[in-house]
């Protein structure tokens, strides 16, 4: 135990010697922060930099760890040794009674220790132990695949593997470094055909992934790479090697096509120096190198035609790792495309002149950091396609945050030379733009003076990227960011918990995440900023629809409408915004407009009548079953919001309403009510009841009373849910300043 009861900086001795070890940091269950966190003997915190972190002393035979402002930020609720006899420490904070922490002592006389790849969720930070000394940093996985903007728990039950003996090592290697998730394996290679069913019922799997093998898609007939200087060779075998991924990734997509399956298409691993007979034909189809990254590109545009499906870039990933840390083609074919690994027969029981040393001696394999960053990258295409945590907006400060410095200070014309452009700052510029590209917002929320700002913009930001026109919202006053940040979600129709701030200063962060719990707030280090914004799960975008690329149009002008709103008495503004409403019946997954009404289903909180989130495999069945998805655009004499609503109908029941909250108010709600109550009525020919239920969420106030605007009587509640009922011998509400049109298809 820590037997010293008080302890300030330099004051005491303590029992162990805590200032002479280092420690990992990180949260419970979770990839540490740092291993080399340490107690400085003057109270002060080093090895690892927070503002969280920056102090500790010991009160009461507990240690602390202080914030920057001296604030409690950690005390150890419970310490133990492991059986190595190295301390542990369980840390809670007054902030969070359900957050805890581990501060873990490492093995004396040992390098830092690496974080671990993938920590399993639910698992306590595993023990440290010793290991080869490595540059320290962000682990492999983490680094491709931020887990910053991480909200909500992933929860992955089961998954088919469908694949190759790559797929196999993936098996193997997921089952024991994953057992929360349960892993069903099917062989997939040339000419096979998969079972007419998977192993489970296709229901219990979150999601399937395939691996379509290289050496099936190419052939052996590469292996003699003569070949390749004969006359339309290489062309034959591109065009062959196209009609082999054309058969095998149908048959591999069978449950897809047949359930719904959500699946992941695991891209090809190009080789990792060229091939070419000469230099002159590097980058050439002569180039066995070249001519993957080729089938690559026919890949991804084949499955870009399947429904619910997407391609996972493993190239990437293991480029990123490095290939000569993962890839075997040093020592096998080039089309075979797997993990290396000693081969089974060298380990003595062949006789040899002079023994094979072990593969890693010549060769470190990373093949944990390649399994583990695999699997990190299907779970957060996961989170990208269910839509776990999306971000919809992002709001920048200005200063130290957006440029280097403060503009009224080191910006001055007598300060030159002002600070650096290029570096993060560039990054960051073009970060904006990349995130207007997927349909997030971006904001400025500045303290600053807005004039001057803008008089002294095309100074700062050199080269001009990023200009004050480019972002949706901009609030450069000197009104407390929170207010600021209010605003902005008002005129974005979101909540706080779809955004993400981002400023340098961890005071404001502090005060914006308090007054937002909700909110995800970043950008200490601007090293980190970029990557987090461009590569997190949740910035991810399934499918780029009409709407999410207009998004930042819509939204200006629904700004420009507001604005005429508060001038106009109400009857007057709605008849002078000529309002049209077009209808769109979607009765199968294979409609174009299917892909926006699943995006806006699962993406709305606040007009949603029953909150439920459907996935691509539900609306399938429901569709089959009878069921059918009534949609709606908008327009008015603002913009075209594109579409921006859909019914789930199904016999007499609007089983589900859900409506962007951009075309809120304009009655727009109650128009779109009358038509499903006709739609439901002309299939039966005759008027009949029709029933919605509604059921109440903490975010959907909005649309609570609409059934009761249109007309509806209220039946009495049935397990917490209100009931909804418009007799067959009842007409609903029809506002008379919205018109129903046909919707065109611009060309």
């Amino acid at each position: 135990m820590i037997e010293t009861k008080t302890f300030r900086g330099q004051s005491a001795v303590l029992s162990p010697s805590l200032t002479e070890m280092t420690w990992t940091f990180g949260g419970e269950g979770q990839s540490p922060l740092t291993t080399t966190l340490k107690l400085a003997p003057d109270g002060k915190i080093t090895g690892y930099s927070h503002p969280n972190e920056t102090f500790w002393r010991i009160e009461n035979h507990k240690l602390l760890l202080l914030k920057e402002n001296g604030e409690l930020m950690w005390r150890a609720a419970k310490v133990v040794k492991n059986q190595d006899g190295l301390l542990t420490m369980l840390l809670d904070t007054p902030e969070d009674p359900n957050t805890h922490f581990i501060l873990q002592q490492n093995p004396a006389n040992s390098a830092p220790i690496p974080a671990p790849e993938q920590a399993s969720a639910g698992s306590a930070m595993p023990a440290p132990a010793p290991a080869q000394a490595q540059p320290s940093g962000i682990p492999d996985a983490e680094y491709l695949f931020p887990a910053d903007l991480e909200v909500t728990p992933t929860q992955v039950k089961k998954v088919l593997l469908i694949g190759s003996c790559l797929t196999a090592l993936y098996l193997e290697q997921f089952q024991k470094r994953y057992p929360a998730t349960a892993f069903d394996y099917v062989p997939y290679n040339f000419v096979s055909v998969l079972p007419p069913a998977p192993p489970a019922p296709v229901g219990e799997y979150d999601f399937q992934y395939i691996q379509i093998p290289l050496r099936s898609v190419i052939t052996d007939r590469i292996i003699w790479g003569f070949r390749f200087n004969e006359a339309g060779f290489a062309n034959t075998l591109l065009q062959d090697a196209f009609a082999v991924i054309d058969v095998m990734l149908d048959a591999a997509m069978v449950y897809n096509k047949q359930h719904g399956l959500l699946a992941f298409v695991s891209n090809f691993i190009v080789p990792q120096m060229n091939s070419a007979s000469s230099i002159h034909g590097r980058g050439s189809m002569n180039d066995i190198a070249a001519l993957v990254r080729r089938l690559n590109e026919y890949l991804s545009s084949k499955v870009a035609e399947y429904n619910n499906a997407y391609l996972v870039d493993i190239d990437a990933v293991a480029s990123s790792i490095g290939k000569r840390f993962v890839l075997d083609d040093m020592i096998y074919f080039y089309s075979h495309g797997a993990v290396a690994y000693q081969d089974w027969d060298d380990f003595g029981s062949i006789a040899r002149n002079e023994p094979i040393p072990p593969l890693e001696q010549s060769y470190p394999v990373k093949r944990d950091a390649f399994v583990d960053a695999v699997f990190r990258q299907a779970v957060c295409t996961y989170r990208s396609v269910k839509q776990i945590d999306q971000v919809k907006a992002v709001i920048f400060d200005l200063d130290n945050t957006l440029w280097r410095g403060q503009i009224a200070e080191h910006y001055r014309p007598e300060a030159r030379p002002w600070p650096r452009t290029d570096g993060w700052p560039l990054g960051i510029w073009e970060t904006i733009h990349h995130l207007r590209a997927r349909g997030i917002l971006v904001a400025i929320c500045s303290k600053n003076d807005y004039d001057y700002v803008k008089e002294r913009w095309a100074d700062v930001v050199d080269p001009n990227f990023v200009s004050l026109d480019d972002f949706a919202s901009v609030k450069i006053n000197w009104t407390p960011k929170a207010q600021n940040i209010s605003e902005i979600c008002k005129e974005f129709n979101i909540k706080p918990k779809s955004v993400v701030f981002v400023d340098d200063n961890p005071v404001e962060r502090a005060a914006v995440t308090s007054a937002f719990p909700e909110i995800r707030a970043i950008g200490g280090n601007p090293y980190l900023t970029r990557r987090i914004l461009l590569w997190a799960a949740e910035t991810q975008v399934a499918r780029l629809t009409e709407e999410s690329s207009r998004r930042e149009e819509m939204i200006r002008s629904q700004i420009d409408r507001e604005e005429t709103r508060s001038s106009m008495d109400r009857d007057d503004f709605l008849a002078s915004l000529n309002c049209e409403v077009s209808f769109t019946i979607i009765t199968n997954t294979d409609q174009p407009e299917f892909g926006r009404a699943l995006e806006l289903t699962n993406k709305t909180n606040q007009f949603n009548t029953t909150g439920k989130r459907w996935s691509f495999e539900e609306v399938a069945d429901f569709l089959k079953a009878g069921g059918k998805l009534l949609c709606f655009r908008v327009k008015d004499r603002f913009t075209d919001y594109g579409l921006v609503g859909v019914l789930y109908v199904k016999g007499t029941e609007i089983v589900q309403y859900v409506m962007s909250c951009r075309v809120l108010g304009m009655e727009i709600e109650e128009f779109v009510v009358a038509e499903a109550v006709h739609l439901l009525r002309s299939e039966h020919k005759n008027e009949v009841d029709i029933t919605a239920p509604l059921k109440e969420t903490p975010d959907n106030t909005p649309c609570r009373e609409v059934y009761l605007r249109a007309g509806f009587r209220e039946l009495a509640p049935s397990d917490g849910t209100r009931a909804f009922i418009l007799d067959s011998d009842e007409v609903p509400f029809i506002p008379l300043h919205i018109k129903k049109v046909t919707h065109t298809v611009s060309k």
